[in-house]
């Protein structure tokens, strides 16, 4: 069991970290510091959002209209860090303690 607690960690630490990239990526196309003319810079942010679009699209439905405003980031943000913390706080269940 302590295998499917590790595993689940290392998937939830990827996602977290994908979903940091991706998020600073957008910061920085926005800004006009990155240009998506840019072959790589398309390919790695084309990559991210295929990615993260599964994860984002179901809360995008539940979340309301927000105009420009895109809080599902923001939402499966916060609930990978409470889904990290639970199993952390869990773990003894996982290693039969």
């Amino acid at each position: 069991m302590g295998t499917l607690y590790e595993a689940l960690m290392l998937i939830l630490d990827v996602v977290w970290f994908v979903m940091i990239v991706h998020i600073i990526m957008s910061w920085l196309i926005n800004f006009q510091v990155l240009n998506l003319r840019q072959p790589l810079i398309w390919q790695i942010w084309s990559g991210l959002n295929r990615l993260l679009e599964p994860i984002y699209g179901p809360v995008r439905r539940v979340l309301p209209n927000m105009g420009g405003l895109d809080l599902a980031p923001l939402v499966v943000f916060i609930a990978v860090i409470i889904l990290q913390r639970a199993l952390i706080n869990n773990a003894g269940w996982f290693y039969g303690l």
